[in-house]
């Protein structure tokens, strides 16, 4: 299976790479043990003073399970189809999801695109910063510190290890997210789907590839 000029990310068995990623994934247990406690502190507290109820909290906790990648994947391929959106996309990503129903909660959300010439990768370098109500839970190798440090020092030696080879023209831009913003890749549309519907096209788009680790997958030859 052959993949995009300038992108090499087929079907590879890449989970033994991913493992270096992962030897951290506990990182910095104690501090998350912390914050989780402080955090069902304060949610009693909200609930104890009335500011919310308990059923608004498992109401949240519902919408943010039934959250996953499939949305951002349909995000990207009504994008791939309809060259209005796409551009309104780019401009305001933030205002345009919104009119799908998906909220950031309060982050701006920021659309690279992957070109012939470009490689767009996200990362946090200051902990795991996500666009959870898009793509879901974040993968423990994009909280690892490992991951968080060398995606900024040596991007193409990263996405080398995750599969993704980059031709020598193709330049990699590194978008750190943060607390206000953050950032979803829309890769390259893959060449042999024109003509393909959304939902069709939704199902080459991964987690991976709207991180920017990896391409969108290939369609079947």
């Amino acid at each position: 299976m052959t993949s995009n000029p300038g992108e090499n990310s087929d079907n590879y068995d890449h989970d033994h790479e991913v493992l270096k990623y992962n030897d951290d994934s506990a990182h910095d247990y104690d501090e998350m043990g912390r914050y989780e406690l402080m955090s069902e502190a304060l949610k009693e507290l909200l609930i104890e003073r009335n500011v919310v109820s308990a059923s608004e909290v498992r109401e949240y906790l519902d919408f943010m399970d039934s959250r996953g990648e499939h949305v951002g994947a349909e995000i990207i391929a009504k994008a791939w189809t309809d060259p209005d959106f796409k551009r309104q996309l780019m401009t305001d990503g933030t205002a345009t999801v919104a009119g799908m129903g998906v909220t950031m909660a309060g982050a701006e959300l920021i659309v690279v695109e992957n070109t012939d010439d470009i490689h767009n990768l996200v990362v946090c370098t200051l902990c795991s910063c996500y666009p959870r109500t898009i793509l879901g839970l974040p993968p423990d190798w994009y909280k690892s510190k490992v991951y968080r440090s060398r995606a900024v020092h040596e991007p193409r030696a990263v996405l080398r290890e995750f599969g993704t080879i980059l031709a020598d023209h193709v330049s990699v831009r590194v978008h750190d997210s943060n607390a206000d913003m953050r950032y979803l890749v829309m890769p390259k549309r893959p060449v042999g789907t024109e003509g393909w519907n959304i939902l069709q096209l939704a199902e080459l788009v991964t987690r991976d590839s709207m991180i920017g680790i990896a391409g969108a997958q290939q369609p079947p030859v």
